[in-house]
Parts: structure tokens; sequence; C-alpha cells
């Protein structure tokens, strides 16, 4: 029986996913089972994951009923809806991942038997705008914070770090206990921000520790059409018309309810407005509004 099931959420990456899955077959460490969930492609990847399930019985193929796109939260849903196993590993079909990527986890489960969610570096490849661009207003912040923690951490701990920025850098980096998926939302208010949504939700919910490895065991692909663009996009995105003399409210009920359920946990720290600028800041990203004169 596999000891990890990794999960790939492929949606008209024909051009990539051969190579993520590829990724999977090198691996030094070989008790594992590969789910690829097509989320309704209208490429050819559905017919090249197949062909691929037919030479290697550890992978498996899964769709929407219909084959329908249903979007990332639901793919993921049902990505670990079908895992055997007690860790998954979440890879997606546009990365890949070395070698010795799960070997290397495996190890640190072996020394550390009470973590929960291990993360790692990464080496990003593709665009070099974008590469340039997250290295600068990411990297350059979050690296230094993983670097000077000790390692397993408690959660709070992390906590206190991850309010402001998302230390987890992609879903890719991410091998992670099943159980601590149990009683999580995965309907995020703010799409692009799914994984940082569930992340903090297991941080408040469960009793977990975190490893964090500088090694970089994913090769994280920077292309315009990839969810991490979506991310970029999303902070220049328009939310709120704010008129003189009206109160400040965030019209999108969905994200002001997100910001409910976690106010508690969320503190001052992480929602700052400025009025005059007419800038919000959520978990240390920038929207922008139309400012009050």
């Amino acid at each position: 029986m596999a000891k990890v099931s990794i999960i790939t959420a492929s949606y008209n990456y024909e051009n990539y996913i051969v190579e993520t899955i590829q990724s999977v077959l090198n691996q030094t460490f070989k008790d594992w089972e590969l789910i690829v969930v097509d989320d309704g492609s209208s490429d050819n990847s559905v017919n090249v994951i197949k062909d691929f399930c037919l030479k290697d019985e550890r992978i498996k193929f899964f769709q929407h009923e219909n084959g329908v796109n249903k979007g990332l939260c639901e793919t993921i849903k049902l990505g670990i809806s079908k895992a055997t196993t007690d860790w998954i590993v979440f890879l997606e079909s546009d990365d890949t991942i070395t070698p010795d990527y799960l070997e290397k986890k495996f190890n640190i489960i072996e020394k550390f038997p009470e973590v929960d969610f291990i993360y790692n570096d990464v080496n990003m490849f593709g665009d070099k705008t974008l590469i340039d661009e997250y290295n600068i207003g990411y990297f350059d912040i979050v690296r230094p914070i993983l670097n000077n923690l000790s390692y397993p951490t408690e959660m709070l701990d992390l906590f206190q770090k991850l309010k402001n920025n998302n230390l987890i850098s992609t879903f890719s980096v991410v091998m992670i206990k099943k159980s601590l998926f149990e009683n999580i939302d995965f309907n995020s208010p703010i799409k692009p921000y799914l994984d940082w949504y569930l992340w903090l939700q297991i941080i408040s919910k469960t009793n977990c520790k975190f490893y964090y490895l500088p090694d970089k065991l994913t090769n994280w692909r920077m292309h315009k059409a990839s969810y991490i663009s979506a991310k970029l996009k999303h902070k220049e995105k328009f939310l709120f018309d704010i008129k003189k003399n009206e109160l400040l409210y965030l019209r999108f009920s969905k994200l002001h309810l997100f910001l409910f359920n976690f106010i508690r946990i969320l503190r001052k720290a992480s929602i700052k407005i400025h009025l005059k600028k007419g800038e919000i800041f959520i978990f240390g990203h920038m929207f922008r509004f139309l400012p009050m004169k």
C-alpha cells in the first residue's frame, strides 16, 4: 500500500503535465500514488494523463461528474477524498519536484514523528519578470523569517509570522497529514488565496507542528496563466467604492464574512485601512478603493 498520495489538479496544461507526472515517476521513494483530478480541461491533457495511467497503476485519474469545470477548490477536495494514505502532497500540474522530494520529507518524518506539515523552498523558472517580482516582493521577506525559526515549530509560532505573509509559497511545496483537513472550509471567499485560507484554518483549529526544509525541492513554473499570476493580479483589483460621509463597508459579503470568522485571531496587524490613499491591507496584501475626499 502506498505511503503518500500526491494530488495534482489539472486544467488545460497539456504542455506541462507530462513533465509534472514524469517528476513523480522519477522519485527515489517509490511508495506513492498519484491522483490526477481534471477540472474540465478542453485541451488534450486528459488523453495524456490516461496514457500514463495505462503505463503505471500507481497513477489514478478522476474527473468531476460529466467532466465539468468546478474550479480549484472542488478539484482539490475531490483529490483529497480519493487519497488512500495518511499523507498528502500537493503538486500543481505546471510544476515539478526533484527526484529526492519524497525521500527527504519521509526522512524528516522518521526523525520527527510528531510533525504534521512539511514544506520546502522552491526553484523558480519561466517568466523572468514574474520571477524578479516574486523574489523582491516575497522571498526577500519570507526566507529570512523561515531560516531563523527552529523546527519543528508549534502552530502559534508560525502564525505570528503567517498572519502578515503567507510563508508557504505554493501548494507544490506542501506535504501534510490528510487528517488536518477534517472540518476545514474549502470555500475561500478570495479564490486566488485558497491555499492561505486553508493554512490559516489548520493553524487555528489544529494542534499541528510544522517543519520547513530550505532545500529547493520544488520547481515552480512562473508564467502568465499560472495560479500565482492570478494572485499578483488580484492585489490591484478595485474592490470598494467609498464616498464621502459613507461608512466604510466591505461590499463583498463573502470577504466580510471571511474576515469576521477570523477576527478572533487576525487582530489589528492583519487589517489596515488608509482612507486618504484609498488602500486596504489584508494579510499584508494591498487592495485599492476609491479614496475619501
